[in-house]
């Protein structure tokens, strides 16, 4: 019986993912917080993935978009805290965004974020008919949600390029 390696190396490398974004959903819902620790080792896990995948060119190109997301986000917090005044979006949640590029690439940011603002509403939507008042100035943590998009991002991706 033979054992399909890379099916057994993807299994692996989504185990720890899964791991990972469990705890950073945990300590940003209890905190308020992503450790930079996690958000790293999230983006170390995905470009050694994408190394193992692709070559060590591939890990460079990863990284490089990784950066890309990174720094476009910060620059949508700057400017919308220029505008409003307030932080729209935490720099934990910036770096989680840019370590989760290796893992999904910058075609599945998108989908990422619909997923997580989806989830993020649905969370809101039930606090409110639970009684919680929610206003313009309640403020939901937003790893878990990023957490959850990037999960359910990367099994998307998995099983459609699979058909």
């Amino acid at each position: 019986m033979l054992v399909d390696t890379e099916a057994l190396q993807l299994f692996g490398f989504f185990a720890a993912l899964f791991l990972l974004c469990g705890a950073i959903a945990l300590i940003d819902a209890r905190r308020g917080i992503i450790p930079d620790g996690l958000n790293l080792s999230i983006a170390g896990l995905g470009l050694m993935k994408v190394a193992v995948a692709g070559g060590a060119a591939a890990g460079v190109e990863a990284a490089c978009e990784g950066a890309v997301i990174g720094l476009i986000f910060w620059l949508l917090r700057r400017l919308y805290f220029a505008w409003r005044k307030i932080q729209g979006l935490g720099l934990g949640d910036v770096k989680f965004l840019a370590a989760a590029t290796p893992w999904i690439g910058i075609a599945g940011i998108p989908t990422l974020l619909l997923i997580a603002t989806l989830t993020a509403l649905a969370a809101a939507g039930s606090l409110q008919l639970a009684g919680r008042g929610m206003t313009r100035q309640t403020s939901l943590p937003f790893g878990p949600f990023l957490a959850i998009g990037l999960l359910l991002t990367f099994v998307l991706q998995q099983f459609l390029s699979a058909i």
